[in-house]
């Protein structure tokens, strides 16, 4: 039995008056990959938003229902420490521009006002990095700017980044859509890896990648959950016709 340790309860989200997001229920695997994948517009961004109660800063927002967070609801918990349980990187790759590489990673402690030692900072920073399997390449000029970096890199910088604050579950939003194929191959290879660490979702519109990388595997369709369970047997025996015509390119 695979232990949960995030539960998405009777999630709705949207803005003024439109729901993005209908009345989702799921559990979230300990150490495992969840592909949430659907067309574009579906609600995918907006529901994993909600998980690091990044939703609630949009103009407008609305949201009902409740996550749990090892038990805990995470809208009654302070959103700092929520999002530095739940860390998460963007589509497109956003290091800071103005800072190097290595303040890029330390970065999370000077934004939430945590003072550690320059020992402390350092050994972060090249653990973050080599979870990131960045380490070997930028060692040798840490200070220089991380938008220095390649696309693929860039990413991995800010993958590192979020793993600076020890999160329980990493949120990746499209991680890349914006990369070229060798840098997407990194990327798939690294979240594999990170697994073994930290519980990760990934949203992904990429069928193939959900298929390649991911334990389990939510479809979402104009904002409700059509087909939630293992990845093997989504792709293999969807129980629902419209996952069957989402895998089959019918629509998307």
């Amino acid at each position: 039995m695979e232990s949960t340790v995030l539960k998405i309860e009777d999630v709705s989200a949207g803005f003024d008056e439109q729901m993005v997001v209908n009345n989702i229920n799921l559990s979230i695997a300990g150490n495992r990959i969840t592909a949430i994948m659907g067309p574009s517009g579906c609600g995918k961004t907006t529901l994993i938003r909600c998980i690091n109660r990044m939703h609630e800063l949009a103009p407008n927002a609305i949201f009902s229902g409740k996550i749990l967070l090892d038990n805990e609801n995470i809208f009654e918990t302070d959103p700092i420490i929520v999002r530095r349980k739940i860390g998460m990187v963007f589509q497109r790759p956003n290091p800071f521009p103005t800072m190097s590489i290595y303040d890029n990673v330390a970065a999370g402690y000077n934004l939430n006002g945590l003072r550690i030692s320059k020992g402390d900072r350092d050994r972060i920073v090249e653990e973050s990095l080599q979870k990131a399997a960045l380490w070997s390449e930028v060692k040798d000029f840490l200070h220089r700017k991380g938008t220095f970096l390649s696309g693929g890199q860039q990413q991995r910088l800010c993958i590192a980044r979020a793993l600076a604050m020890h999160p329980e579950i990493l949120l990746l939003d499209e991680p890349t859509s914006a990369l070229d194929p060798k840098a997407t191959a990194h990327i798939e290879e690294l979240v594999v890896e990170l697994k073994n660490t930290v519980t990760i979702i990934q949203v992904t519109h990429n069928i193939p990648q959900a298929a390649r990388i991911s334990d389990f595997t939510a479809f979402i369709y104009l904002g409700s959950l059509v087909e939630f369970g293992p990845t093997e047997k989504l792709f293999t025996v969807p129980q629902d016709k419209r996952t069957e015509q989402y895998l089959t390119g019918k629509f998307g």
